[in-house]
């Protein structure tokens, strides 16, 4: 019986959105492509927009809620964000008319979804990242920080699913020709989470039930798929995990949907 189905339908700089979902209802964490992109993304999925009960908003961030009011207001879709990430997003006219407020810290339900939003170390309003239970599968989720927290690594243990970040590699990042601020704000506490801090946080966030990675939002100018997942592998082998599915978020395509039932060891990707 297939259960709760994640889909990556991209993330990296120029956007984000995950898609969790049964066959029926699903919630939209982030809408940061446009409308037509997302929907797109989603049919490609074979997941009709149409089952959407609501849009959670991460962080006021552009690659994060590019698309949110429009497909929002084109499905009649509630979006939820903290007050003032969506304060934020109302002074420049970016919200859908229907608004929900939610407070960190605080578990909601939309649905079947129960959701605990969690404060992430990132440079934005009042960021966020989410656990998301659904059918006694429990997943976690925060693409944008600058560190790992006590927090965030309390928060994310111990999930059946793990969507986190794995931004860029220090040294490539040092020697980009980026701009010296932007280094600066990538490389700091509250910017984004370097490949190193990524893995060495695995061996506290994966648990006994973990069965499912997916390392997201990585830099297309200091980072590569190809070195993430070997770092990635040769952790999991270090920690005799090598039986966990992993995945690299891509920026351009959605990743095949894994859905996972908490009764069932095997996990099924289409």
């Amino acid at each position: 019986m297939k259960s709760l189905g994640i889909t990556v339908l991209g993330s990296g700089s120029r956007g984000n959105s995950i898609l969790l979902h049964s066959a029926d209802e699903g919630i939209l964490i982030d809408a940061g492509f446009s409308r037509k992109e997302i929907i797109a993304r989603m049919l490609k999925s074979n997941v009709s927009p149409e089952i959407i009960k609501a849009i959670l908003i991460s962080h006021e961030h552009g690659d994060h809620i590019s698309g949110a009011k429009l497909l929002a207001d084109n499905f009649g879709i509630p979006t939820y964000g903290t007050s003032e990430t969506l304060k934020h997003l109302h002074v420049y006219e970016k919200l859908g008319r229907d608004v929900r407020i939610f407070e960190s810290g605080s578990v909601f339900n939309v649905g079947s979804f129960e959701i605990r939003p969690f404060s992430v170390p990132h440079d934005a309003a009042d960021p966020v990242g989410f656990v998301v239970t659904c059918q006694r599968v429990k997943v976690g989720i925060a693409t944008d920080m600058g560190h790992l927290s006590a927090l965030c690594l309390k928060r994310l243990s111990g999930c059946d699913a793990l969507i986190i970040e794995s931004n860029h590699d220090v040294e490539m990042q040092k020697n980009s020709e980026r701009a010296m601020h932007l280094k600066r704000r990538v490389l700091g506490k509250h910017g984004h989470l370097n490949n190193d801090d990524a893995m060495s946080a695995l061996p506290h966030l994966i648990s006994r039930n973990t069965r499912f990675l997916c390392l997201s939002h990585l830099s297309s100018e200091c980072n590569s798929q190809e070195l993430v997942r070997k770092l990635a592998e040769n952790k999991l082998a270090e920690l005799n995990r090598p039986d966990i599915l992993l995945s690299i978020a891509d920026q351009l395509i959605p990743l095949p949907t894994v859905w996972m039932n908490p009764s069932e060891p095997e996990l099924c990707v289409f």
